[in-house]
């Protein structure tokens, strides 16, 4: 039997936590003196009342965890903060429907980055403070689960990482791993303050320096700015952004070593290797095929807007300064395949994951020497450890369901009526957890004039996502529910 009691017990306990942060969101807004401070305060007590009520009928329940049990909490982390994360936004924005509020919540727990909101700068502060805070728990959010619970539940390979595939596994930072948890929380918050201070610095006003330092960590996206950062015309910002979306993107246990000076270790990792590889080739693609087009002189600015859609793109930050929809062809489909690789293991990012991305390219180098040499023992590595065949057979699984799903979910789009460039770059943003994506929905277009269906679709796909698909994917099968 699975125990509902204990899984209760647990999201009494995030819907607590969620309405305190909710009450900040308001007393910012108070602060302000804005009209909406005491709606969003009243959003934050009945969510705060229901969470407690919860907390207290189950605290005393028996709280052993199995496996099914870990998939549900998981999945229902996300879902019932995005569920319940609606309510400010409905409460407060009278143009925004139910549908409208929850795509907007889930895109921020999610760290997507997409938005139906027309207009961004009416928001109030409150608010804008509220979506920027999705981003970044939802970011701390993901880092712990890939780090605590879906190694445990061998969610598409995520177990390999414990079996030191990036180089850095939990129990060589600490034995016990609620100190290593916390130790990535410590310094998730010091690289936020870090980035909210250098951008202080470059003149960006100190809301929206905070703002845009829980986007950034998060590998968020959201902005307070209609433009994103693009409102901005800033090489000093823009450059910031870029270095830490990247490391935004890598892994949060290389950070661990880089606040101890141990550069050794970082560039030790393959995956970093790999994820610092991908970008500087895709900055020199999309910089030549600028350049080659447009037949213009190579300048420091057509490399800062390659550079800076690379490192938005790859991390799946989603940030943009550029339509870079107007770029040739050639380039929008390089984009496509960035959307699809994704970020590093152990990040916030989305997508595919580059150390996914090493073990399908090794295994198929070693399928080709084993047709060379068939009675070889070929060991795949990562690091210079072997990965058990298994962990191989379930990493290729998650691949090849992560296609199916794209494929169905282009499918169904364009079911809904949209074109068949529409609904790629909007099912690999949302999938990918990426943000900006190609065709009508663009880097600086909004997601309003989606009908109601394919705003639940997406956002189905965008929680789908971010769980690693087989989370919801196990759910959902009849073999779960089973004795």
């Amino acid at each position: 039997m699975i125990n509902f009691r204990v899984i209760s017990y647990f999201q009494g306990i995030i819907l607590v936590f969620e309405s305190l942060v909710i009450f900040l969101a308001g007393l910012v807004s108070f602060l302000y003196k804005e009209n909406d401070a005491a709606l969003i305060i009243s959003s934050s007590f009945i969510i705060g009342f229901l969470g407690i009520f919860l907390w207290a009928i189950f605290m005393n329940c028996d709280k052993s965890i199995g496996k099914k049990e870990g998939y549900l909490i998981v999945a229902l982390c996300w879902i019932t903060c995005s569920l319940f994360g609606t309510i400010p936004y409905y409460f407060t924005i009278e143009t925004m429907s139910f549908t409208d509020a929850f795509f907007e919540s889930a895109s921020g727990f999610t760290t997507t980055g997409v938005t139906t909101i027309s207009n961004i700068e009416m928001l109030s502060h409150g608010i804008l403070l509220w979506r920027s805070m999705t981003q970044w728990l939802g970011g701390i959010g993901i880092i712990i689960l890939s780090i605590s619970v879906m190694p445990l539940l061998g969610v598409g390979g995520m177990n390999l990482q414990m079996l030191d595939i990036t180089g850095q596994p939990v129990d060589k930072l600490h034995p016990r791993l609620i100190v290593t948890v916390k130790r990535l929380m410590v310094i998730y918050a010091s690289i936020t303050l870090l980035l909210a201070v250098l951008l202080i610095i470059g003149r960006m006003p100190v809301f929206d320096s905070i703002c845009h330092a829980f986007t950034t960590i998060s590998t968020g996206g959201f902005s307070t700015k209609q433009a994103n950062i693009a409102f901005y015309n800033s090489a000093y910002i823009q450059y910031v952004l870029i270095i830490f979306m990247i490391i935004a993107g890598s892994s949060f246990m290389l950070s661990y070593y880089a606040m101890h000076l141990d550069f050794k270790k970082i560039w030790g990792d393959e995956e970093f290797r790999a994820y610092i590889s991908f970008i500087t080739f895709f900055t020199i693609v999309l910089c030549i095929i600028q350049f080659s087009s447009l037949q213009s002189q190579f300048n420091e600015k057509t490399f800062r807007d390659a550079l800076f859609q690379v490192s938005s793109i790859i991390s799946t930050t989603g940030f943009v300064t550029t339509n870079f929809l107007i770029w040739p062809q050639s380039a929008i489909a390089a984009i496509a395949l960035m959307m699809l690789l994704g970020a590093s293991s152990y990040s916030a990012g989305g997508g595919i994951k580059v150390v996914r991305i090493l073990v399908l390219l090794k295994n198929g180098v070693n399928e080709l020497k084993r047709l060379i040499h068939p009675n070889a023992i070929i060991p795949l590595r990562i690091d210079k450890d072997s990965v058990r065949t298994d962990v191989i057979t379930n990493v290729l699984a998650f691949i090849s369901i992560y296609i199916l799903i794209l494929v169905f979910g282009v499918i169904t789009i364009t079911f809904l009526g949209y074109d068949f460039e529409t609904a790629v770059g909007s099912v690999l943003a949302t999938v990918g957890n990426v943000g900006p994506g190609i065709g009508d929905f663009g880097p600086f277009s909004n997601y309003s004039q989606f009908n109601v269906a394919g705003k639940w679709f997406l956002s189905f796909l965008m929680i789908l996502g971010r769980l690693e698909l087989l989370t919801i994917i196990v759910i959902i099968s009849p073999a779960f529910w089973r004795k």
